[in-house]
């Protein structure tokens, strides 16, 4: 694997555009994370892996959950190289089938299939989970990963793609779940923040289910800050949003934003109300010290005993807000909308204060990929947009020779970046 590609890696809240999972031990058991490490292990030199280094049937992890689509004779109905016996099984294919255009509708494997063009438009891998009812009338929750694969070092011409799913959580299960959250409610200390959560997920995988449920955020979950909120609900609504951020594990930056965002507003409360940050600080046993003031909040915010390599970076964070006067809430936007995101801002914060000049960051390696793919790939039909209630679509329009411009790419209107889209391209009004 490259430099650039491990150090993507390396973190387990992550900021990049195309965000990837973190490496993790032999043993881990979410498929698609073990699909991203065997992804990232035939990098080696190359921008892509190598079609020649892949054979899905030899791989007795996820071999079965898999499924290769093959581009090289078209993208409008690329052909299904391979499939998994138990995708089938769960889809209830009697035989095999060519193209993607012979997947039975309201099946697992036509909810991976949804996502081909992404990959394309990416050129890096894309985790998505949701769910939906399938054939059967069952409720089905998945999560699954697409990666690309080439012949040429250059061009997308194979996709691969792992899911795993699961049928919704009975009656039973949840309320034993939520039972033993609220018995754990009744001895939570004020030091001690890890999200109830955890030990939920934890009975799940006594019951023998998969550990499931990210915590999804809207755009307004996102941005709402209540500036008139109480100086301890201001530290209990960033405690929350932190605790969303640990629940998710990585597997999304908007939450750990949001935290982050929150992190600050309370740093504002905590500076106009003085006494009663000082007596929340003394109840919590913590001790500011003058040198990093921000230190002891972020300790309340995040947990007394959370990574100190990652806390430093969230006060980094704080500490850049506070300097440039950012109103509540206004640094979630801020590190949503700066290239490279919290890692971009903590490492030209740090060379600021060293009194380095910070270059401007380049676009990333997916960045250029993607630009490479859009650049290549056919137009699309405008039947292909996927519009929402109010008429919008969020398109990918390439400028030809010719001075006209075509549509090569376009957003779901459920898309989870559509919303950001939208509101960025609002903000422009």
């Amino acid at each position: 694997m490259d430099a650039y590609a491990k150090s993507q890696l390396d973190s387990p809240m992550y900021d990049e555009v195309v965000e990837a999972p973190p490496i993790v031990r032999f043993d881990e058991r979410r498929m698609h994370i073990r699909a991203y490490n065997y992804w990232a292990s035939l990098l080696n030199d190359r921008n892509l892996p190598s079609i020649e280094d892949l054979n899905p049937s030899e791989i007795e992890d996820f071999g079965s959950h898999s499924v290769l689509l093959d581009f090289t004779g078209g993208m409008d109905d690329p052909a299904i190289a391979f499939m998994g016996t138990a995708i089938a099984a769960q889809c209830d294919l009697d035989g095999p089938i060519g193209n993607i255009s012979e997947i039975p509708p309201r099946t697992l494997l036509s909810r991976l299939t949804d996502h081909y063009l992404q990959i394309i438009a990416n050129a890096a891998p894309i985790g998505f989970e949701a769910e939906f009812t399938n054939q059967r009338g069952n409720e089905i929750l998945y999560r699954g990963i697409m990666m690309p694969f080439s012949s040429n070092d250059e061009d997308i011409d194979f996709v691969y793609g792992v899911i795993n799913w699961k049928e919704v959580v009975n009656d039973t299960v949840s309320a034993a779940i939520v039972a033993e959250a609220l018995e754990q409610a009744t001895t939570a200390t004020v030091t001690n923040i890890t999200p109830l959560w955890d030990r939920a997920l934890e009975i799940v995988d006594e019951i023998g289910e998969d550990e499931e449920g990210a915590l999804e955020l809207t755009l307004d979950d996102q941005f709402q800050v209540d500036v008139e909120a109480s100086l301890d609900d201001c530290l209990a609504a960033a405690r929350d949003a932190a605790a969303a951020a640990n629940a998710s594990e990585g597997r999304t930056r908007h939450a750990l934003y949001r935290a982050i965002g929150l992190a600050h507003a309370f740093a504002l409360a905590a500076r106009s109300r003085p006494q009663d940050y000082e007596a929340i600080l003394e109840d919590a046993g913590i001790v500011a010290h003058p040198r990093s003031p921000m230190t002891a909040l972020a300790k309340l915010v995040f947990g007394a005993t959370y990574d100190k390599t990652r806390v430093a970076e969230f006060v980094c964070a704080i500490d850049y807000a506070l300097e440039q006067d950012l109103a509540p809430g206004a640094l979630i936007g801020h590190l949503h909308e700066l290239p490279g995101g919290l890692k971009a801002l903590v490492g030209a914060y740090r060379a600021a204060k060293r009194g380095e000049i910070v270059a401007p960051a380049g676009p990333s390696r997916a960045t250029v990929l993607a630009r490479r793919a859009l650049a290549k790939v056919n137009p699309v039909a405008n039947a292909a947009f996927s519009a929402d209630e109010a008429g919008l679509a969020i398109v990918v329009m390439r400028r030809e020779d010719d001075g006209s411009y075509v549509p090569v790419a376009a957003l779901d209107h459920d898309d989870k970046l559509a919303e950001r889209v939208l509101a960025a391209a609002a903000r422009k009004l």
